[in-house]
């Protein structure tokens, strides 16, 4: 066969060579993908995909003047996006110059994790300081539609500012928890199951129960502002963590979320029964 006798001729050398081409494909296209990923670029290359389906479905069923006009856009269409993305162009030919292109998907990981944990770091010492009540939930590998369910649905980008105007209180979404799923704020105003655990301290109210209880049945992390003290607590794995200072809220909100390897100061650490782990 002459397909097979053409892999026959070539040596362990070449078959390296052309396998190692594969993945440089594959890698710079990976790339592109996490440059212009969240940018308006994406449309385009859904525009692109569209016009090329068009035109493939045109030729096969003879539509010959569709065909036509569809060759004409894709001929003419790379000179538009030339123009179009003219200040996007130049940005990536920039960043290749300084070596940073392929560095970028890297980057803005990172910088996106630094902006969620600035915000709720900002929004709940914002509310701390007042005194006004929070429950936030992260979600984690479990599933929290069930509870999202319960709520007003949000969908929204997770800022401080969008935070603190959800927990104002009485106002409508004000009483109940909001649920974070990745960067987003999936729904407001959520019902969590309290805990039954007849060992939780006394001091204890609603909200440190919710809290308490959702950590119980899934790997979220919760957040509770305290409305009496102001003090922060965080849950995670029927755990609660009381009166944290913010610095450590933030080292524990990066090591629970993101799992960076950062440890809080372990005399913060309390258990679900509201007493101290060495106490």
């Amino acid at each position: 066969m002459p397909f097979a006798d053409q892999f026959s001729d070539l040596t362990v050398l070449d078959l390296a060579v052309h396998a190692i081409d594969i993945l440089l494909v594959w890698f710079v296209l990976y790339k592109l993908i996490t440059v212009i990923r969240g940018t308006k670029a994406v449309q385009l290359l859904k525009g692109i995909f569209v016009i090329v389906v068009v035109r493939v479905v045109s030729e096969l069923l003879g539509f010959n003047t569709l065909a036509w006009i569809m060759e004409q856009v894709m001929l003419w269409g790379v000179l538009g996006i030339m123009i179009i993305f003219q200040p996007e162009l130049r940005r990536a030919l920039e960043q290749l110059g300084r070596g940073k292109l392929f560095a970028r998907g890297n980057l803005q990981e990172e910088e996106e994790r630094n902006r969620l944990v600035e915000a709720v770091t900002k929004s709940v010492s914002y509310m701390a300081k007042r005194r006004i009540g929070a429950l936030i939930t992260f979600e984690r590998e479990t599933g929290m539609g069930d509870y999202i369910e319960t709520g007003i649905p949000m969908d929204s980008n997770l800022t401080s500012e969008l935070l603190i105007n959800l927990f104002i209180p009485n106002t409508p979404l004000h009483d109940g928890a909001v649920i974070i799923q990745k960067n987003r704020i999936a729904a407001a105003a959520c019902y969590l199951p309290l805990s039954e655990s007849p060992f939780i301290s006394k001091e204890l109210g609603t909200r440190h129960r919710a809290a308490l209880g959702v950590s119980e049945v899934t790997d979220s992390i919760t957040v509770v502002v305290s409305e009496e003290t102001g003090a922060i607590s965080v849950t995670t794995n029927g755990e609660l963590q009381r009166d944290l200072e913010l610095d450590e809220f933030s080292k524990i909100i990066r090591r629970e979320w993101f799992g960076e390897k950062e440890t809080a100061d372990s005399s913060a650490r309390w258990n679900w029964r509201g007493k101290k782990n060495n106490g």
